[in-house]
């Protein structure tokens, strides 16, 4: 298939163009072919290039500037992936995109025990507390509204060795303090771009088989949630992190102490879900696909040739 990719200079947007590349044609959409501050030649675009299917990675994720720069946020999150739509029903080919645990509020469950804490399933009723939520939730919306073939994965916590994301920013840290202070008390399950990538692959690949791709996607389209199995806090994830970075001689000094705090002790301009853990059992049992648990996958990360590997 020839597959229209965008994003592909972020983690996940790398992470598709290489696993998707053996397989299939892609275009690499990057900011000249598609600009998606610009919504409004997105379509005209993405026609002239007729592609058999578009994969939509690329967003606004800069959680804390949607605060303020809005109008940019809501053009690419909302606007672009509602142009890209309707290309995809204009030509009557399929799209898959990508949304965010931050659709919901995170007060699910928070009256229980820190152990117990309760998933999201896809039928949850969202109401995002930050603009990046917000805009992500809207761009789903104009997605569904659009009537195009569509699928929407919900994803949550995405790292890589690729681009600024949370485990390479603590990967510095951890090798320049020797003291780290992380939130422990929002939860959520970190995920690897890579798996992210692996499971979109499966899941293309029975799409690319079927006899008929326009009954595929009458039987399958849809909302979908995408993450690494189990959950954590960032203090978690920071932990586990230092320790398996330490495992692999990626720490150029001792490791550093950690310590739990509040949110409230690191105050940031855009609020955070408390709980934004998300059931992934509907995209397991609807595609057979199996989803490693958020340790495994950190592994597998870090097993790969890392930049900041000490010498």
């Amino acid at each position: 298939m020839r597959i229209l990719l965008t994003g592909v200079s972020g983690q996940l947007g790398a992470a598709l163009q290489r696993l998707l590349g053996a397989e299939h044609e892609i275009i690499a959409a990057d900011r000249e072919m598609l600009d998606l501050s610009q919504p409004d030649a997105i379509e005209s675009a993405i026609v002239q290039i007729r592609p058999d299917l578009m994969i939509n990675p690329a967003a606004y994720t800069a959680v804390d500037k949607a605060e303020t720069d809005t109008d940019t946020a809501y053009k690419v999150n909302v606007l672009a992936p509602q142009a890209m739509a309707r290309a995809a029903a204009r030509l009557q080919i399929g799209l898959i995109h990508y949304s965010t645990d931050y659709v919901f509020d995170g007060s699910l469950g928070t009256d229980q025990p820190q152990t117990e804490l309760p998933a999201y399933t896809e039928s949850y009723a969202c109401n995002p507390v930050n603009q990046y939520g917000k805009t992500k939730y809207e761009g789903e919306q104009a997605i569904q509204d659009s009537q195009c073939q569509h699928l929407i994965f919900r994803t949550s916590w995405v790292y890589s060795l690729h681009g600024k994301n949370f485990l390479l920013t603590m990967l510095k840290l951890a090798n320049e303090r020797d003291h780290l202070r992380i939130v422990n008390d929002q939860f959520g399950a970190p995920t690897s771009a890579l798996s992210i990538a692996q499971v979109t692959q499966q899941i293309v690949r029975q799409l690319a088989a079927a006899p008929d791709q326009a009954a595929w996607w009458q039987q399958f389209q849809g909302l979908y949630n995408l993450t690494n199995t189990g959950y954590t806090s960032w203090f978690g994830f920071t932990t586990a992190i230092v320790e398996q970075a330490g495992l692999r001689g990626l720490l150029n000094k001792a490791a550093p102490t950690l310590e739990g705090i509040p949110a409230s002790d690191y105050p940031t301009p855009a609020k955070r879900p408390v709980n934004s853990r998300l059931d992934t059992q509907k995209i397991q049992q609807t595609f057979s696909v199996s989803i490693p648990d958020w340790q495994s996958a950190l592994a597998e990360c870090l097993d790969q040739q890392h930049p900041l590997a000490a010498s």
